[in-house]
C-alpha cells in the first residue's frame, strides 16, 4: 500500500465526518431530505476510506459499493449488518432526490444519521486496525 493511499483514507474519512455533521445541521433545521443525503453521503466517504485502502476508486456509487460488500463484507471483514446500513441509506437518499413525491419524515431522517454516526465508527475502528 502506497502512503498517498493511507493519506487519501484519511481525507475521506475526515470527509465522512463532515457530512455527518451538516446531516445534523440539515435535521436541526428541519431539513430532512438534505439530512438523509448528507447522511448516506457520510456512508459513501466511509466506504470509500477503506476501498482506497486495497488501490480501489471508482465514479459510480454502484461500483463503490458492490466492491466493498464483494471483498470486506463476504469476505467477514465487516459483518453483514454493514450492508443493510448501506444498502437502506442508498435506497432512502434516492427517493429523496429523485422522487417528486418521497416525503421522509423527521423519524426516518434522525434514524438514518444515527444509522451514518455507526457506521463511520465501525469503519474508524477497521482503519485503526488495517492502515
Amino acid at each position: 500500500m502506497q502512503h498517498n493511499e493511507k493519506d487519501l483514507s484519511q481525507y475521506r474519512i475526515e470527509r465522512a465526518k463532515e457530512d455527518l455533521r451538516n446531516a445534523y445541521v440539515n435535521y436541526e433545521n428541519k431539513l430532512f431530505k438534505g439530512a438523509v443525503n448528507r447522511a448516506y453521503y457520510a456512508i459513501f466517504h466511509s466506504i470509500r476510506a477503506v476501498n482506497i485502502l486495497d488501490g480501489f476508486d471508482a465514479s459510480k456509487h454502484s461500483s463503490v459499493i458492490a466492491y466493498f460488500n464483494r471483498n470486506f463484507v463476504h469476505t467477514g471483514k465487516f459483518e453483514i449488518g454493514t450492508y443493510k446500513i448501506i444498502d437502506s441509506a442508498y435506497r432512502i437518499r434516492e427517493k429523496c432526490d429523485y422522487s417528486d413525491v418521497y416525503i421522509v419524515s423527521k423519524e426516518e431522517a434522525f434514524k438514518q444519521i444515527e444509522k451514518a454516526d455507526t457506521f463511520i465508527k465501525i469503519v474508524e475502528k477497521f482503519l485503526k486496525f488495517n492502515k
